[in-house]
């Protein structure tokens, strides 16, 4: 058997070896590093794939969301809502901006924004919602986007785990994740659905003139060379991680059933286990498990994790410290927000391996030594 990886993205690259070598070389050759045809061709594809307008590279997926709230001219002490339970990312970069982050609690089932708590939390101070498709399932965009609209607030996809997955409304069809909001954010970290081999990020929008601030932003705010008309920064995908992801773009829908058959494999030796909740599906959101996580119940989690080790499987607790809880956070009395569901998370979820290359034998190994531990 081969070693376990909660990520093999050795054995990803052996199986399009041949393409990313071509089209790194390609760009090589032309040595147009910064800005070049491979970036522009990764946009365009990018946005096509997403049925978006337009979609702007970026350095990762952090920038991204900083990007995004520059562009909405959020102002010092201005009000964004966001999940506790979720990557630091997502919230640190409103601290960083001088906005203040508001920590909503979240589902229990779906570990995404729950509406209810979401609205609760709204005050005249308040501009700007981030839900986060959470471990690959989709927040209910439904919800969000129609106390968004009741209030007048922006909306910023963290879509950094859910490239791909597609959200179905019951209002406008079927969309994929990060193009409901005003503005989606992803990253393309080596690890995600969709990755580079380095740091890399997008930002999307169906906004013309939302789209051309991005740019400008991204771009030290430049509208042409020399010229800078707004406070921006410099954050660039470079071409050649664009070229590694105009190849794995079109195996994208690829990686993702790859990783629904082994997250069924996972539900199915799982399946009914008084100990064990298995992630849940929502009716509206086709998961791609950038995580497949579970849910224990009068297990000692720490101690599975430990067990997992010693017989060379990984496994991972994201995220053992809400955001609420951290002492970046501090200074906004956050410790003392009331998110009973997401400390309640926080000591009960792990995360097994998953991913494009996990065979029968592995699953098999990994699912047996879970219900050795647990039973």
């Amino acid at each position: 058997m081969r070693p376990i990886q909660m990520v093999d993205l050795k054995q990803q690259y052996s199986k399009i070896k041949k393409d990313v070598d071509a089209a790194i070389h390609e760009v090589l050759d032309s040595a147009a590093f910064i800005n070049g045809k491979a970036v522009t061709d990764f946009g365009q594809n990018l946005a096509q794939y997403l049925s978006i307008k337009h979609v702007i590279p970026c350095a990762n997926g952090t920038d991204a969301l900083q990007i995004a709230m520059m562009a909405l001219d959020l102002q010092p002490g201005d009000e964004v809502i966001t999940p506790s339970f979720t990557y630091i990312a997502t919230t640190e970069v409103v601290a960083l901006l001088r906005l203040k982050p508001v920590f909503a609690e979240v589902d229990a089932k779906t570990f995404c924004l729950d509406p209810v708590d979401l609205e609760k939390k709204i005050t005249p101070k308040t501009k700007a919602i981030v839900p986060v498709h959470l471990y690959g399932h989709a927040a209910p965009m439904d919800e969000i986007m129609q106390i968004a609209e009741k209030h007048n607030l922006f909306v910023i996809e963290d879509n950094a785990q859910a490239i791909g997955g597609v959200y179905t409304s019951a209002k406008s069809g079927k969309k994929k994740t990060g193009t409901i909001g005003t503005i989606g954010a992803t990253s393309f970290f080596p690890s995600k659905n969709l990755g580079c081999y380095g740091d890399g990020g997008a930002i999307f929008t169906n906004d013309d003139s939302l789209a051309n601030k991005l740019k400008m932003i991204a771009n030290h705010g430049q509208s042409k060379r020399y010229y800078h008309d707004v406070v921006g920064c410099n954050s660039r995908l470079d071409s050649v991680q664009a070229a590694v992801l105009n190849v794995k773009l079109k195996e994208l829908d690829n990686y993702i059933a790859a990783r629904r058959k082994a997250a069924d494999h996972y539900d199915k030796a799982f399946a009914n286990h008084p100990k064990i909740t298995t992630p849940y599906r929502a009716p509206y959101s086709h998961h791609v498990f950038h995580q497949y996580t579970l849910l224990l119940e009068g297990v000692n989690r720490n101690g599975l994790n430990e067990f997992l080790a010693s017989k060379n499987i990984p496994s991972m607790i994201y995220y053992p410290v809400p955001a609420h809880r951290q002492k970046m956070f501090a200074s906004f009395g956050s410790s003392a927000t009331d998110l009973q569901v997401t400390d309640w998370l926080t000591e009960r979820v792990i995360s097994l391996p998953i991913h494009t290359e996990l065979d029968e034998e592995q699953l098999a190994y990994i699912t047996s030594s879970v219900l050795e531990f647990v039973n």
